[in-house]
């Protein structure tokens, strides 16, 4: 059975990476599950560098890559057969999307740089918010299971010999915003489908769409493709 590597970036230091994290204490509690973790603690590179890097790794060492943010809390104690579940489905997954991509998508979510919100008829996936359990908030997208277009870079999981064979990277020119939408568009572009699956998660963050890297990286998003 294929392993599966948690792939991770944090500012934190290795030695406070199990207690200082919410995918560091998840992760602490089941490892009887079987795993690995490719961690890049104490980090300053863009997600994309580190993603990338682990992809190399995974040309000799072959897994079932899931990169995720450091403040997302797993909460379900059968996430490895869940995951192999939807990946048995769709070559890539996450757990929250859209049905589908229009020209000047700021996220998955959104429509526009004016954040003008998609209708939720086209949404896919379910996350919890907050720091802790219970969380503060449950975000119901729309039923999970489905195939979509644009997955939120918050958890997005790909057996590495799917990435190696279509050649398919993170863009580095995308430090941390919009890398997501880029992978999907390659994605799309070689015919590899995407879907959300059922996973119970907390996320920490709601996103940081007005800030100063955010508009420079969709300024290079649309650069790049044009719409």
């Amino acid at each position: 059975m294929e392993v599966i590597r948690f792939v991770i970036a944090t500012r934190v230091p290795k030695e406070e990476f199990f207690s200082q994290t919410a995918i560091g204490r998840s992760l602490s509690y089941c490892r009887a599950l079987g795993f690995e973790i490719h961690l890049s603690a104490s980090n300053t590179r863009g997600l994309p560098a580190v993603y990338n890097a682990a992809i190399e790794e995974a040309a000799e060492r072959p897994a079932i890559l899931v990169f995720v943010h450091d403040d997302v809390m797993l909460l379900d104690y059968f996430w490895p057969h869940r995951l192999r579940q939807a990946l048995d489905r769709f070559p890539i997954v996450g757990l929250a999307g859209n049905r589908r991509r229009l020209p000047g998508q700021s996220s998955w979510a959104f429509l526009d740089d004016r954040l003008t919100r998609d209708d939720q008829k086209h949404f896919s996936g379910v996350v919890a918010h907050g720091h802790g359990f219970p969380p503060g908030n449950l975000s119901v997208f729309g039923p999970a299971g489905l195939e979509v277009k644009l997955l939120d870079g918050l958890f997005i999981a790909v057996e590495s010999r799917t990435l190696i064979e279509s050649g398919i990277r993170f863009d580095e020119r995308f430090d941390f915003h919009f890398y997501d939408l880029d992978f999907c568009r390659q994605a799309e572009m070689q015919g590899i489908s995407m879907g959300t699956m059922a996973l119970s998660v907390i996320h920490g963050s709601r996103g940081d769409f007005r800030s100063e890297g955010w508009r420079l990286g969709y300024a290079a998003y649309i650069e790049k493709w044009g719409a």
